[in-house]
């Protein structure tokens, strides 16, 4: 029993926003020393490369498309629930009775039903929030009795503890439109009414991130902040050879991103991704494509399905101006010298990403928690502008070039790009040895050493 080390298994939910903070943590938990099994579903398991860490598949009873096979969201969930409880419980009984048990499922927070797989077999069970500590303390509100839903447009703009005053713009898009995912928004507020029967929530953001907040739940839910959970090269470079989530759910474009990128000066590319998930319309990418031209600047654009959706003569003129790609590395583009500003949708990953390299950003939020995350990136990090949108929700292309100019030459560019140097020295410092996170990740660690079950 001497040589046992600690078994954890981290469940992530099967979307790729979901799978690289969650793969991410199993590989620092592995390179302290624990044993780390990921287990996803059959359709993204192909897509997992990470040699330090263990791959199981489990099921979510759509193993040949996935998600895109369910007929609805409500029948994905039910499903993931059922056959994702009975096939996790396999893998726990796999390991029973060899050198190393498992003792703690580590699973997305969208997925509670690992907590009672969990309590089936007397392990530990940890939950890993993939928002910001700030946009979940909401969800809890809500669970608290502190705010309602609708919420009433008398209370708005919104005070709760820790966080800033929130206008109507500013709320994540399941509490502004509840009636719109009424299933993800039940999932929601389901995790955020059993916080206090699990035994960790881990959080990828860090202590100084989020320090107001930090300060105000201090005591009332229990929160760990462990983040930002981004490979290892790009921070504290703890872990060798880590430069990749070892994850991807799209077929990357080779280096040519790069090579391109190679060619341009320093700080004068605009980089523009709207993540993994959201679709932009076609009157939209007409907009961005006009703002890109008018701002005379390079621009390296991932937009995953541009089949009709760019005008055919801004395609034809852009030359070595602009690259227009379907996917890329991001992380390697953003670590890129040339780049200097990013225009994102704000997707928690991005902004860690982001952040964690120094990039100045436009913000240009969609939908969840993204309207939130631009209001921090604007008004609180102060790394950034964020758009002002038409009637029809649409950020008309003038709008666009001129906050991108402003986030490279204008008044505040200055300010923006300190900022912006400061929150990459403090996301480097948590993560790094003896810092907020990195000793969080510690005191779980040496609990799941002496773990031999809960």
């Amino acid at each position: 029993m001497e040589n046992q080390r600690g078994h954890v298994i981290v469940l992530p939910y099967p979307a790729q926003g979901h799978i690289n903070p969650l793969l991410q943590f199993a590989k620092r938990l592995a390179s302290k020393g624990l044993e780390a099994t990921f287990a996803t579903t059959h359709y993204t398991v192909k897509s997992i490369q990470a040699t330090t860490v263990g791959v199981e598949p489990i099921s979510d009873g759509f193993d040949e498309g996935g998600f895109k096979q369910a007929p609805s969201v409500k029948a994905y969930l039910e499903s993931f629930k059922t056959v994702g409880s009975r096939t996790l419980a396999e893998i726990i009984v796999k390991y029973k009775d060899s050198d190393s048990p498992v003792c703690c499922i580590v699973y997305d927070s969208l997925l509670i039903w690992a907590l009672d797989v969990a309590r089936q077999f007397g392990i530990y069970g940890a939950a890993m929030l993939t928002n910001s500590a700030s946009v979940c303390s909401m969800y809890w509100q809500i669970n608290q009795g502190a705010l309602t839903l609708p919420v009433n447009p008398e209370t708005i703009p919104l005070s709760l503890p820790g966080l800033p005053s929130l206008r109507f713009s500013d709320l994540p898009a399941f509490l502004a439109q509840p009636e719109a995912s009424p299933v993800y928004l039940a999932a929601i507020l389901e995790k955020f009414g059993c916080l206090n029967k699990i035994d960790w929530v881990f959080c990828n953001s860090f202590e100084e991130l989020e320090d107001e907040l930090v300060k105000a739940m201090l005591g009332l839910w229990p929160l760990v902040m462990i983040g930002p959970m981004v490979p290892s090269a790009y921070l504290d470079q703890q872990i060798a050879g880590d430069s990749a989530y070892g994850a991807s759910l799209w077929k990357q474009t080779g280096d040519e991103c790069i090579r391109w990128l190679d060619k341009k000066p320093e700080n004068s590319v605009v980089y523009v991704s709207f993540g993994s998930m959201t679709d932009i319309a076609a009157k939209q990418a007409e907009q961005i494509a006009l703002g890109l031209k008018a701002s005379n600047k390079s621009f390296l654009w991932v937009i995953k399905d541009n089949e009709n959706k760019l005008p055919v003569e801004f395609v034809n003129s852009i030359g070595e101006t602009g690259l227009v790609v379907t996917w890329c590395n991001q992380l390697e583009v953003l670590a890129h010298q040339a780049v200097g500003c990013f225009i994102t949708h704000c997707g928690w990953n991005s902004i860690l990403e982001g952040l964690s390299l120094g990039v100045p950003m436009v913000a240009v939020p969609q939908w969840s928690d993204q309207p939130t995350n631009a209001k921090f990136v604007e008004e609180v990090w102060k790394i950034g502008v964020r758009v002002r949108k038409d009637e029809n929700g649409i950020v008309i292309g003038e709008e666009l070039k001129m906050c991108v100019n402003e986030v490279m030459d204008g008044e505040k560019s200055k300010e923006i790009k300190r900022n912006a140097s400061k929150w990459r020295e403090l996301a480097k410092k948590a993560v790094s040895v003896g810092g907020s996170s990195d000793r969080n990740i510690d005191e779980f660690v040496a609990k799941m050493l002496k773990a031999e079950g809960k």
